[in-house]
């Protein structure tokens, strides 16, 4: 699976998957490891078809941030079954990442966060709007 934009035609259809973990990846264009770190993202995708990995650009929508802050980047969320599974930064090392995806892949609890509640219906919605 390749990774998904917020205005990607194809994400609403996506992220209707049962028990689908999404990976959302906040960064920066002007972040120089954001954009190193975007191209590992891209494989990382590839080795997980399984997941829904998401490249958010919070200049372009800081409305998916909701209350939670970016201080450092990459900053991951991980959410499933509407639930926030992960929220804070990762160092940009992408063996860090797909470790974290392999373990996600087993239930756990949810984490508390400032990300919006309807995080995954504006994905949608911007989906849809291009």
């Amino acid at each position: 699976m390749s990774v998904y934009f917020p205005n990607s035609p194809t994400l609403a259809k996506a992220l209707e998957t049962p028990d689908l973990l999404v990976v959302l990846c906040f960064c920066a264009a002007w972040c120089d490891a954001c954009k190193a770190y975007q191209t590992k993202f891209e494989s990382l995708a590839q080795q997980h078809p399984q997941a829904c990995l998401i490249w958010v650009d919070i200049e372009d929508y800081p409305e998916l941030l909701g209350d939670e802050d970016v201080e450092n980047f990459p900053t991951l969320g991980m959410v499933q079954n509407g639930e926030i599974r992960f929220m804070g930064p990762l160092l940009p090392h992408i063996e860090h990442l797909n470790r974290l995806i392999q373990t996600m892949q087993v239930a756990g609890q949810s984490q508390k966060s400032g990300l919006p509640e309807d995080l995954l219906a504006q994905l949608q919605n911007l989906s849809l709007q291009s």
